[in-house]
């Protein structure tokens, strides 16, 4: 059962906060004070209390996400309540959304999609790129966090431990796939995270998944044939480098549930840290044991190094976690559909990676069927689609 209580303005007609709690069983409601929580003087609040049965499965969640506060402007993340969501327009949402916001979301695409190439262009494996690369994002959490003077506890860090195992995994398999793979496959197979979001959240939520989202599910599945086939004659192709991320998938999925759940009462700072700190524990003894003959970082790879970790990994994701408040999360969603035709453009002037016509179509099928799951999501329901962020 989640206790909701509204507390609305002097004249009773404007709300001005929205308070959750959840219990187990219709008996034990949290007894909610809206309010108290809103102004000290009482006499210019009133509360309104509402009961709503929920699925005791997502409850906590979900309780966790209304009590989250939010930015009037904005939708937030996947599973926020906006009370303009379900019924607003395309257009209303992109003249709602602050141009910073469109921005900051224009920009983290561009540098994610810029991540394969200077991944690929290391004389590193990917392994030992990851290995790296994770052991300097925590160089880079534990100096913001010291800045911030927000400390970690070990509650948190172990709470934490699955989700950096995951995305150690996770992060392991997206290099791999960049060395293995052209950095088209690579992208593109990435890119239908959004599509295993959605078929793996509809469960989740006690809804059916409809033909369309099967259709478009399968024809994003042959558009990855077609990018295969299209790549295979490519010098820097290889069967094992798709595979690895088609694998990716799954691990990023995965960690992106685990994700959202550990985000409903764990900062965003203090998660990351733990969760990079995580990784690189894991992963530096595999990539010491598997990661092939040893040899030291060129300076051009250290440059290589820095630059995702703080571009791509940090800039990326700080400015789209920023953005949740300014821009929807579905409008976002379809920006950051642009990453792939970012990197298969760069890899194309940096590393002279030949885009063949079957590859083009390919991709193109996948990144239109990925638009159109997102674009049906946001008509769907009212909580949309966050972004899938993939880790560099």
């Amino acid at each position: 059962m989640i206790t909701m209580a509204v507390a609305l303005g002097a004249s009773g007609a404007e709300p001005i906060a929205l308070i959750a709690a959840y219990s187990e069983k219709p008996s034990q409601i949290a007894t909610v004070n809206a309010a108290g929580a809103v102004a000290r003087n009482a006499t210019q609040t009133r509360a309104m209390a509402i009961e709503i049965p929920v699925c005791s499965r997502i409850g906590p969640s979900l309780a966790a996400s209304i009590a989250r506060p939010r930015s009037r402007r904005g939708l937030g993340t996947w599973g926020a309540m906006s009370e303009s969501a379900a019924s607003e327009t395309p257009r209303d949402a992109i003249e709602r959304s602050d141009r910073a916001g469109l921005l900051a979301v224009a920009v983290a695409s561009v540098v994610w999609g810029m991540g394969g190439v200077l991944v690929k262009s290391s004389t590193l494996t990917g392994l030992r790129f990851a290995m790296f690369r994770l052991w300097i994002g925590v160089a880079i959490y534990a100096v913001v966090l010291l800045a911030v003077r927000r400390p970690v506890r070990w509650s948190t860090l172990r709470a934490c431990v699955p989700g950096g195992v995951i995305f150690g995994v996770d992060i392991s398999l997206a290099f791999l796939a960049f060395k293995g793979t052209t950095i088209t496959n690579a992208s593109i197979i990435g890119a239908l995270t959004s599509i295993a979001i959605v078929l793996a959240s509809a469960p989740l939520l006690g809804e059916r998944i409809g033909r369309r989202e099967l259709a478009l599910a399968a024809a994003s599945f042959l558009g990855v044939a077609m990018v295969a086939v299209g790549s295979s004659g490519a010098p820097t192709w290889s069967p094992s480098g798709d595979l690895f991320a088609l694998a990716g998938i799954v691990s990023w999925t995965l960690y992106w549930f685990f994700s959202r759940r550990a985000r409903a009462t764990t900062g965003a700072l203090e998660y990351m840290a733990c969760v990079m700190l995580t990784a690189a524990v894991v992963v530096t003894p595999v990539a010491v044991a598997l990661g092939g003959t040893w040899h030291a970082p060129t300076s051009t790879d250290w440059l290589s190094l820095v630059a995702v970790a703080l571009f791509p990994g940090f800039v990326g994701h700080t400015l789209v976690a920023w953005s949740h408040r300014h821009v929807a999360s579905w409008l976002s969603a379809l920006i950051t559909q642009c990453s792939p035709v970012v990197a298969s453009a760069a890899a194309w002037v940096f590393l002279e990676e030949r885009i063949t016509a079957l590859t083009a179509a390919g991709g193109a099928v996948v990144l239109g069927a990925t638009c159109l799951v997102i674009w049906d999501e946001r008509r769907r329901a009212p909580m949309g689609l966050e972004v899938a962020e993939r880790p560099a």
